[in-house]
C-alpha cells in the first residue's frame, strides 16, 4: 500500500478466493460459483456470461471473449483465442464492389461468433463444473431480469435511436418490447437469450451419460453445427450477411501459447498478435530502464516518457500485428530486450513526437537480417474513439487464475432474431488495405482490441488484470501495472489513480480515426503537469476526473509471502470486487 495515496473504495481482501469484474452482478455470480466449490475457470466463465446478460451495450454471448487461464497444478498457462474469423466469401474486393469501399455498420461486419465456444472451451479444458451450473446465474438474470442502472440506461437510449433509424426490428423486439427505452430502475428481461441458454442446457443434459466433456461438446455443437447455428445463418443471410454453416462448423476457439515478457523479474503474459496484447509487453520493455520512480508518479517527466513509449509500441502494432495464421509477425524481435533498448533510445525527453513514430525493425533482433523499415505516417482521419467491452478476473484457493475480456456491443449489428444476442460485428477492426497486416481476408481474424493479461512471480500467478476501452486498454493496463510494481500502490489505489492516454495512431475501429499528438488527460492531473506536457508538444485534451473513456480496470493481487489476496475494481464504470 502506498502511504498517502487516496482511494475512494476499500481494498477487498481475503485468503480463500477473489473475483473482480466490470459488473457487480457478474462479480456476485463468480463469487457464488467459488463458494459452491468451483475453481477460477468455473467462476470466470459464470461471471463472463453474466456480463453478456448485464452489459449488452458492451458484450455479447455471440461476440468475442479472449481468455488467459493459469492451471497451478499442471503449471500451465494458456490463452483461448475467443475471436471469430471472416466468412469464406468475404474479401476486400467484395466490400469494394458492394459497399463502396466501406465497412458499413451492421450485418456485413459479422465474423464467426466466438464467445460461446471460448467459454465452453475454457470450461471443458480447465473447469470442473457443467455448463448448466455455471450458466445458471446468467439464466436467472435473463429470465427474471435486473433493474436498469443509469450506466445502462444512457447507452440503451442511444441503441434505441440507432436501431429505429436502421430498422433493426429484432434489436427493438429484444430490448424495447414496449416501443421505448426502459427507464432507470425498470427491469430488463431477455427471454430469447434465456431460451438460448436453456436449449444448450437441455442438450448437455441429454448427453450427460457420455461424461462431462462430451456433454459440454454436445452443447457447443448445437451452437456451431446444430439448430442454433442454422438460425444464426438464416438470420444473417436474410439481412444480407455472408455467414455460412461451413464458416460456423469450421470455427474453433483454439488454444494458443501466450506472448510473454518480463519487467524487473515479473513475467507478463498476454494473448498473441491476433489482438493488441503484446503492446503492453513492448511498452513495459521500453520503460524498464527508465528511473520511473525517481521521476515521480504522474509527473510531467513520467507521463511524457510513458506516452512516448506507448506511441512506439502502437507504431509497431500498426506495422506488424495481425492474425499470425495469415501474417508472419516478428514477435520474438518485437519482444526482445535489445529491440526495446533501440526503441527507447529514440525517445526525446524534452519533446513529444508530433505524430505516430516510424515503426522499428524487429527483424534484425529475430533473424539477424535487416528489413526495410516501414513508414507509418497516415493522414489524419476523424471519427469516434470507441470504448466497448468488459473484463473479469478470478483467483481461487488452489492458486489457479482466470483473466478474460468479453466484448461486442448490441449497437454493432442487429440482434439475431429469436436468439437474444448479437453475432460478432468485430469485422469493424479490419483494414481494406491488402498491404496492412490486419487487412480483411477470407477466414482471417480481425486484429482485436480486447486483451486480458496476467502477471507472475516465480512461476506463480501474481496479478491477473485487464480493462475495456478499445485502444486505451494496454495504456490503462500498463499504468495499473506500474502503479503496483513501481510505485507500491495496492490494486485499488492503482485502479483509481488518474490516467492519461495517447491517440497518436490509427484507431483500431473502422474508419480508423487518427489524431496526431492528441493526449487525453483525466482532470485530476495537475494544471502544472498539463502545462508542462503541452510545452513538450503534446496536444492535451482534459477529460472528466473519472471518465469511462479510460476504461474500467480490475485486478487481483496475490501476496505470495503471507497468503493474502486483494482485489481492486474501477469506479469509472460498474466494476466491483468480492472475496473472502
Amino acid at each position: 500500500m502506498a502511504i498517502g495515496v487516496r482511494s475512494y473504495r476499500p481494498l477487498i481482501t481475503g485468503t480463500i478466493h477473489m473475483v473482480s469484474s466490470g459488473h457487480y452482478l457478474a462479480t456476485a455470480a463468480g463469487y457464488r460459483i467459488l463458494e459452491q466449490g468451483g475453481n477460477a475457470t468455473d467462476a470466470g466463465v459464470a461471471a463472463g456470461i453474466v456480463i453478456n446478460v448485464t452489459l449488452p451495450q458492451y458484450t455479447s454471448f455471440g461476440g468475442v471473449a479472449p481468455i488467459i487461464v493459469h492451471d497451478a497444478q499442471r503449471q500451465e498457462t494458456a490463452t483461448i483465442a475467443g475471436l471469430g474469423r471472416w466468412p469464406k466469401t468475404a474479401s476486400i474486393d467484395y466490400f469494394q464492389q458492394h459497399a463502396e469501399g466501406d465497412l458499413p455498420q451492421g450485418i456485413l461486419r459479422t465474423v464467426t461468433p466466438a464467445a460461446a465456444d471460448a467459454w465452453i472451451t475454457a470450461l471443458k479444458l480447465y473447469g470442473t463444473m457443467s455448463f448448466e451450473q455455471v450458466v445458471t446465474p446468467a439464466l436467472e438474470l435473463a429470465e427474471k431480469g435486473f433493474p436498469i442502472p443509469a450506466s445502462l440506461h444512457r447507452p440503451m437510449a442511444g441503441l434505441f435511436a440507432q436501431a429505429t433509424a436502421k430498422g433493426w426490428t429484432s434489436t427493438l423486439d429484444t430490448f424495447f418490447p414496449g416501443g421505448n427505452p426502459l427507464a432507470i430502475g425498470d427491469v430488463l428481461v431477455q427471454p430469447d437469450l434465456a431460451r438460448t441458454f436453456q436449449r444448450l442446457i437441455q442438450v448437455e443434459r441429454e448427453n450427460a451419460s457420455k461424461g462431462r466433456e462430451d456433454a459440454l461438446q454436445a452443447a457447443r455443437d448445437l451452437f456451431y453445427k446444430g439448430e442454433i447455428a442454422e438460425e444464426m445463418v438464416r438470420f444473417n443471410q436474410e439481412q444480407g450477411g455472408l455467414l455460412s454453416m461451413e464458416d460456423l462448423a469450421d470455427f474453433n476457439a483454439k488454444l494458443e501459447a501466450p506472448a510473454v515478457g518480463n519487467y524487473k523479474g515479473i513475467d507478463v503474459y498476454t494473448c498473441g498478435t491476433w489482438c493488441q496484447g503484446p503492446v503492453s509487453i513492448q511498452a513495459l520493455h521500453i520503460l524498464e530502464e527508465f528511473d520511473l520512480k525517481g521521476m515521480g508518479h504522474n509527473s510531467a517527466e513520467y507521463l511524457h516518457t510513458f506516452l512516448e513509449a506507448m506511441k512506439l509500441a502502437f507504431a509497431d502494432r500498426h506495422a506488424y500485428y495481425g492474425d499470425p495464421d495469415f501474417v508472419d509477425v516478428p514477435l520474438d524481435g518485437l519482444l526482445s530486450k535489445a529491440y526495446a533498448a533501440q526503441r527507447r533510445d529514440t525517445i526525446d525527453p524534452n519533446r513529444a513526437s508530433p505524430a505516430m513514430p516510424y515503426a522499428g525493425d524487429p527483424y534484425q533482433f529475430q533473424s539477424g537480417s535487416v528489413n526495410a523499415v516501414k513508414a507509418a505516417h497516415p493522414e489524419p482521419v476523424g471519427g469516434r474513439l470507441e470504448a466497448d467491452t468488459s473484463y473479469v478476473c478470478v483467483v481461487d484457493q488452489w492458486g489457479n487464475a482466470f483473466s478474460a475480456t468479453p466484448s461486442d456491443s448490441g449497437g454493432g449489428a442487429p440482434v439475431a432474431k429469436g436468439l437474444g444476442f448479437v453475432m460478432s460485428p468485430r469485422g469493424s477492426q479490419s483494414w481494406l488495405d491488402a498491404d496492412h497486416p490486419a487487412s480483411l481476408a477470407p477466414g482471417k481474424r480481425p486484429r482485436l482490441t480486447p486483451n486480458p493479461a496476467m502477471a507472475f512471480k516465480d512461476g506463480k500467478a501474481w496479478m491477473p488484470f485487464g480493462t475495456p476501452g478499445g485502444d486505451v486498454q494496454p495504456q490503462s493496463m500498463v499504468q495499473l501495472f506500474l502503479n503496483v510494481a513501481e510505485f507500491g500502490m495496492d490494486v485499488q489505489q492503482a485502479v483509481e489513480a488518474p490516467r492519461v492516454s495517447t491517440w497518436s495512431f490509427p484507431n483500431s475501429f473502422w474508419p480508423h480515426a487518427y489524431y496526431p499528438g492528441l493526449v487525453g488527460v483525466e482532470g485530476r492531473i495537475s494544471a502544472h503537469t498539463v502545462a508542462e506536457l503541452e510545452r513538450r508538444g503534446h496536444k492535451v485534451d482534459i477529460w472528466d476526473d473519472f471518465t469511462s473513456k479510460m476504461g474500467c480496470l480490475c485486478a487481483i493481487q496475490v501476496d505470495q509471502e503471507r497468503g493474502g489476496l486483494s482485489a481492486g475494481a474501477d469506479p469509472r464504470r460498474d466494476g466491483y470486487a468480492m472475496g473472502r
